[in-house]
């Protein structure tokens, strides 16, 4: 896909791809420095309980051991994402209300710092902590009701938001439609299993400035967090981020910046400068870091006998866990995306979060996203069902068109075209074929070799998501661009604070920059790991990241140009984009500005069921994205491909289970995600590449946009092979195979559907 001499659409060598293959690359766990100590954190191990004693006397006394801290060592003894709910270290002595309480099993009690770490885990066994267990609340709506035990004692109620959308008569439109699918859902616990567990170091320099060295994926959101529980002015903190080992929203909330600052601020009072090191195993990761949110979702649908949907009615309940992460922020977007990228008159939409003592659950790739499209793109496809039309047929007659509205009252921009696109590309690459205007899936796959209890289906699914910050949320982006020479420019330098968590922004930004300033890449040099060196990008989040810095740097770039030529020497300029607002859902208007741009996908999967195992084959998935313009296209592809295999182990696989608030999956061997024998025996792309206007090549991003109509096309996929409609997952081979056994009676999950 190579465009002649401009730099964007070629892809080119990433700029870290030489360290990681020859394993020079350091990440937070290979760090180490002269006098370093080690550390570890004791975690509370239950999901509900007062903490009335911490007695250390036993774990100080061992050999090597420089220092335990406990609540009443941090000063500030809070910190969250939104707002700041959650303590650094839990139990008595600290002036948070509410500290002397755990509320999930990940809460972390005391942090034992040692000559080596097997010093500091053997003290940390010999801790004593005495609990008064309280009562344990793990459903959301249980947890929302009258009387329910409080995990908040300062909050009246466990409810953390809630939300409802309105748009037209729902109810008497429901009453009116030729047919209503009504059913029932319920998604998953998912785990990031990111590469490397958390770890890092940290330590103070001379000038007494605390610096950590990390994986996050918003280093002045960490910087933030820590000045404040350390009770710090935000210059005296720094951090700085080595090579990050994947993320996917799951270090996008603190879970160790502050732990690791506040025990070499504490060591250095204590006249003892040394580096101190934390890695945790990955036991610690599953167990001390949040979640995808389960759901339980309810929709009753309503349509004409020819298939246009007339009304949407949805009810869901988004359990939160122990504190509040980025619940609030993700609800919204479940509950926009739950009605799909269809145009439907009548909307009446309930969502809500509630705290319970599960792990708490936050930022995941999707952003809540998968969870709404699960519902849309179900109702969907057993709408056709019931009226046997084709599914895409169905999808065509019902997708927004350009400058429809959706069920906040406003546009999505240039949504038809796209939307459209991506789905008719998509179909037929799978195997539709279109005659005379109807659609009909592919006809029925040879089998091959496989036995006859082996079944084969095909399934589609397609949604929308959003690019950047929403709902109101504060949006920017700050590049710094510097350039040296003498009568020309010989060396460039890009200052853009964006964590690179294996997605390649970096070397996305070294050709966005290159394509402004006509320069080749090898003399183009970024930054952006060092709050003290790069501006502030934002959060590593959203689909963002290059949509943002394109529009950044593109600024930076031109602006240094400007200065160059009016002989400044070196010419030095910033620039901060600021897109247009959104706005958070007006209740009195019945609307919202939700999102700044969107990206488009439909996927298409054909699956294998053995009807005698239960075992679900994932052999073939065609995935159409509309991503603006591909600044790098082979990126694109490892974006999507990635987020394939992830979205198939989240739908097939990923079995994350809590029993009374205690996981019981908490390692690798019981918590299985997909292996090379696992992933898709074809992936096929499509890339599509409408330009958006509001970023200078017209890239949206494409993170996210793969993984979020997966689940649905796999279940359809499954139904289209066996006639049993799933309505939870993952499909493991046990609930497929009880589904199976059930078929002849009551359908799992199956929708109750009302002719009139």
């Amino acid at each position: 896909m190579d465009r002649g001499d401009s730099m964007i659409g070629r892809s080119v060598e990433r700029q870290d791809a030489w360290a990681k293959v020859l394993g020079e690359a350091r990440y937070p766990g290979d760090l180490n420095l002269p006098g370093q100590v080690h550390m570890k954190v004791l975690f509370a191990g239950r999901p509900h309980a007062l903490v009335r004693r911490i007695d250390t006397t036993a774990a100080e006394a061992v050999p090597g051991v420089l220092a335990i801290l406990t609540a009443k060592d941090v000063p500030v003894n809070e910190y969250g994402y939104v707002f700041p709910d959650q303590p650094v270290l839990c139990g008595p002595g600290s002036d948070k209300a509410g500290a002397d309480r755990v509320r999930f099993v990940g809460d972390q009690i005391a942090l034992v710092i040692a000559e080596t770490e097997a010093i500091a885990a053997e003290a940390r066994q010999r801790i004593e902590v005495l609990f008064e267990d309280l009562p344990v609340v793990t459903d959301p709506e249980a947890a929302m009701r009258p009387g329910a035990p409080l995990l908040h004692p300062d909050r009246e109620r466990n409810l953390l938001s809630e939300i409802q959308i309105a748009r037209g008569d729902a109810e008497n439109a429901l009453r009116q439609a030729e047919i209503v699918i009504e059913a029932e859902y319920r998604t998953p616990v998912q785990e990031h299993a990111y590469l490397q567990p958390e770890a890092g170091m940290a330590y103070v320099e001379a000038d007494g400035r605390v610096t950590v060295q990390v994986a996050g994926q918003w280093m002045h959101k960490d910087r933030r967090q820590i000045a404040h529980a350390l009770g710090l002015p935000e210059e005296q903190v720094r951090v700085i981020y080595p090579a990050i080992g994947g993320a996917f929203g799951g270090r996008e909330d603190v879970s160790i910046q502050i732990v690791l600052a506040l025990a070499a601020w504490r060591l250095h009072q204590r006249g003892l400068n040394r580096p101190v090191k934390l890695i945790w195993t990955r036991e610690e990761s599953i167990l001390g870091h949040a979640k995808r949110h389960p759901y339980r979702l309810r929709a009753r649908w309503g349509a004409t006998r020819e298939g246009r949907v007339m009304a949407a009615q949805c009810e869901f309940f988004q359990d939160a866990g122990a504190y509040a992460y980025t619940s609030s922020k993700i609800l919204p977007t479940t509950a926009l995306m739950i009605t799909g990228p269809y145009d439907i008159a009548h909307v009446k939409i309930d969502g809500y979060s509630a705290f319970t003592n599960h792990i708490p659950n936050g930022a995941f790739r999707g952003f809540g996203a998968p969870q709404g499209a699960f519902v849309a793109e179900m109702q969907m496809n057993r709408l056709a069902h019931a009226l046997k039309v084709d599914p895409v047929q169905l999808r065509r007659l019902n997708l927004l068109p350009e400058g429809g509205l959706l069920s906040v009252n406003t546009p999505i921009p240039d949504a038809g075209q796209p939307l459209d696109q991506v789905l008719v590309d998509c179909a037929t690459r799978a195997g539709w074929q279109q005659n005379d205007g109807v659609w009909r899936r592919p006809a029925d796959r040879p089998e091959g070799s496989a036995p006859a209890r082996v079944r084969r289906g095909t399934g589609i699914a397609c949604a929308f998501k959003n690019i950047g910050f929403s709902w109101g949320a504060p949006e920017g982006c700050e590049a710094r661009v510097e350039l040296h020479g003498g009568r020309e420019i010989e060396t460039a330098v890009v200052r853009v604070g964006a964590a690179d968590l294996g997605q390649g922004v970096h070397s996305t930004m070294r050709q966005m920059a290159a394509e402004v300033l006509g320069m080749p890449l090898e003399r183009i040099q970024v930054i952006a790991d060092d709050t003290a060196e790069s501006p502030d990008a934002g959060s590593a989040s959203a689909s963002r990241l290059t949509f943002m810095t394109s529009n950044a740097v593109h600024g930076a770039a031109q602006l240094a140009l400007q200065r160059w030529a009016e002989e400044d020497r070196p010419a030095t300029a910033s620039f901060v984009y600021r897109p247009p607002p959104t706005t958070a859902y007006d209740a009195a208007q019945g609307q919202a500005t939700p999102y700044i741009a969107y990206g488009y996908v439909a996927e298409a999967v054909t699956v294998e069921v053995d009807e005698e195992t239960g075992h679900v084959q994932l052999l073939d998935v065609v995935c159409a994205d509309d991503v603006g313009r591909a600044i790098n296209p082979q990126q694109v592809l490892g974006q999507i491909e990635g987020a394939v295999i992830q979205a198939a182990g989240y739908s097939l696989l990923e079995d994350f289970k809590q029993d009374g608030g205690r996981v019981q999956t908490p390692n690798l061997s019981t918590y299985l995600i997909p292996t090379v024998f696992d992933i898709p025996g074809r992936v096929e792309t499509v890339l599509l590449e409408t330009p958006t206007p509001r970023s200078p090549w017209g890239a949206r991003g494409v993170g996210e946009m793969p993984y979020v109509p997966l689940a649905a096309a796999i279940a359809a996929a499954v139904h289209d092979a066996t006639g049993v409609w799933f309505g939870e997952f993952p499909l493991t081979p046990e609930r497929v195979w009880r589904g199976l056994r059930d078929r002849a009676g009551k359908d799992p999950g199956g929708p109750v559907e009302i002719e009139r």
